[in-house]
């Protein structure tokens, strides 16, 4: 008698990932929907309740102008995860198409491109970004290209290993003797098998964007007062953490919580990716 097969139930996320993907929806929420969660207004000024503290009328308190900070929190949310998002999205594209160039116009024209790849790469991120805005000028639209520049290289240089190894496959070669043409295969073979290992890269690169997004607006290169990111919040807190703690408690939480979410997930989906690969 045929035995039937033994149907075993999926395993249920862990806890830790089952929260940073609460935290992480929460998020993307507040960005679309900011009156979801808040019906004030994020730049109102009352001085009447400047600097009050965090309370039942205002969550997280106010700022020396009275304006509510959790209303900013929530509203800061947008700015922030755009620009952060936006910046990886242009790295993942220029990277692989620099890296899909690298691998398959040639031995010199890999060796110029890796070689400039790896100059850029040896910099640090921050103040590759700091240099490219230098040129750039300041502004969220600035912001978002001098970060996406900064994570380029590491991009590039994954999708080139990875074209290097598909590009040797046994499809790859039948699609070579049925006579098409580089680019066809390229972005038809190579580029697809490449992009799993490059999202899931690029799924972790985020909470690291988000932070260069913040440092950069805390120096005045990102979005500009009164507009509420999360960045140009601790910048305008930093001088009254003394007397008001709440101003660079709740915008500096606010970030941390969202990296660590994005890395639990991120490292979480790569765990998953490995181990479907592996199998």
């Amino acid at each position: 008698m045929k035995r039937l097969p033994v149907l075993r139930p999926r395993a249920l996320p862990r806890p830790s990932v089952a929260l940073a993907w609460t935290v992480l929806v929460l998020l993307v929420l507040a960005a679309a929907f900011p009156g979801l969660f808040t019906g004030k207004s994020p730049i109102e000024i009352d001085a009447a309740t400047a600097l009050r503290g965090p309370g039942p009328g205002h969550w997280f308190g106010t700022d020396q102008l009275g304006r509510d900070q959790f209303a900013r929190v929530v509203h800061g949310a947008r700015p922030s995860l755009l620009v952060g998002l936006g910046s990886i999205a242009f790295a993942v594209v220029a990277g692989a198409l620099y890296g899909l160039a690298s691998a398959l116009l040639g031995r010199t024209a890999d060796r110029v491109l890796m070689g400039i790849n790896d100059i850029v790469l040896a910099l640090p991120q921050l103040l590759l970004a700091l240099l490219a805005l230098a040129i750039l000028g300041s502004g969220q639209l600035n912001v978002m290209v001098a970060i996406a520049l900064a994570f380029l290289p590491g991009y590039a240089r994954l999708v080139r290993a990875e074209a290097l190894v598909v590009r040797n496959s046994g499809y790859v070669e039948t699609a070579v003797t049925l006579g098409q043409g580089p680019f066809t295969r390229a972005f038809r073979h190579v580029l697809p098998n490449a992009l799993g290992p490059l999202l899931v890269l690029a799924s972790t690169g985020f909470g690291m964007s988000l932070i260069s997004v913040s440092a950069l607006s805390f120096l005045g290169f990102g979005a500009r007062p009164p507009t509420p990111e999360w960045g140009v919040m601790l910048s305008e807190g930093r001088g009254l953490l003394q007397t008001a703690w709440w101003l660079g408690v709740f915008p500096g939480a606010a970030i941390t919580l969202t990296v660590v979410a994005v890395t639990v997930a991120g490292r979480a989906a790569q765990a998953r990716f490995t181990r479907r690969t592996a199998g």
